[in-house]
């Protein structure tokens, strides 16, 4: 079995570890804020201080962090990853970034013979620790097939959808939908709750026409209850809206409601909202 590196113990980061470990990997954990790695010490992931002896004892290395210029310092930067550098080292990116920035960075691992593929992932931290995610590859198939036993016990399916940045492509396209969703989710609450309607009775109503999503389904009755729990930040769906965003620009996409999404959510965030879950947006909107 691979030895899995995870750089990265956020809400995501500290799920696949307790999915790969309960599988039977070995993995090896480094987070720039110690406390966020420790607690996953009893569960047997081996702690490591630096990206560097993190890939020195690794033969996948996965990243879940918040940006390309963290990925940037935490490979090529002082004790980065490439220091750690060996032969057959594959790193697996997992964060939100544009497909223009997996790109640049997979040549910058390429140049120091580092095998790079970009692996966003669909669902939260409760589908994975079930290995219920849906895993977006982008690189080439050989090294995904590298890395397939890993992938398979992350997430129930998987699609190779192309050439490094693909799959990073395909996540923001997907992202876009669902802070959309949750922005028309929201609407209809409010508006159902100030006409005097039951916001609960809305969603039955909604969820008994094809109009229904997961989304509706799972996330709605929190929703109408106030109940914000995060399993993804709302601060980090609007930092995707960016990448949705520039990524649009950048291929000439005409993407209206997702600039418009992005305007709300980021007003949201200097209303204090950014710490729930991005579902709170409704919460925002309630207010304002």
């Amino acid at each position: 079995m691979l030895i899995v590196g995870i750089i990265g113990t956020g809400l995501l980061g500290s799920a696949i570890a307790k999915r790969l470990v309960s599988s039977g990997f070995t993995v090896h954990a480094y987070n720039r804020t110690r406390k966020k790695v420790d607690a996953l010490k009893k569960l047997g992931v081996h702690v490591e201080d630096s990206p560097k002896s993190l890939a020195e004892k690794c033969d996948l290395v996965i990243t879940i962090v918040k940006d390309a210029p963290v990925i940037e310092k935490l490979a090529f930067g002082k004790n980065g990853l490439i220091y750690g550098k060996h032969d057959g080292l594959i790193v697996a990116d997992m964060s939100t970034i544009s497909p223009m920035s997996s790109r640049k960075i997979a040549k910058k691992f390429a140049n120091k013979k580092i095998s790079m593929i970009d692996t966003p992932v669909m669902g939260g931290p409760s589908l994975a620790e079930k290995g219920q995610m849906i895993v977006m590859v982008g690189g080439k198939e050989e090294i995904y097939q590298k890395c397939k036993q890993v992938l398979d016990k992350i997430g129930e399916k998987t699609f190779h959808l192309g050439k490094n940045g693909a799959g990073h492509a395909m996540k923001l396209a997907m992202n876009s939908q669902i802070a959309i969703l949750a922005l028309s989710l929201s609407e209809g609450i409010i508006l159902a709750k100030k006409s005097g309607l039951d916001p609960m009775t809305f969603l039955d109503v909604l969820n008994s026409t094809y109009f229904k999503t997961g989304m509706s389904v799972n996330k709605g009755p929190k929703m109408a209850k106030g109940d914000f729990e995060p399993s993804f930040f709302l601060k980090m769906m609007q930092k995707d809206l960016d990448e949705i965003t520039h990524t649009a620009k950048e291929y000439g996409a005409n993407m209206p409601v997702s600039r418009l999404a992005n305007k709300i959510y980021k007003k949201a965030i200097k209303k204090g909202f950014g710490d729930i879950d991005y579902t709170g947006i409704l919460a925002y909107l309630s207010k304002s």
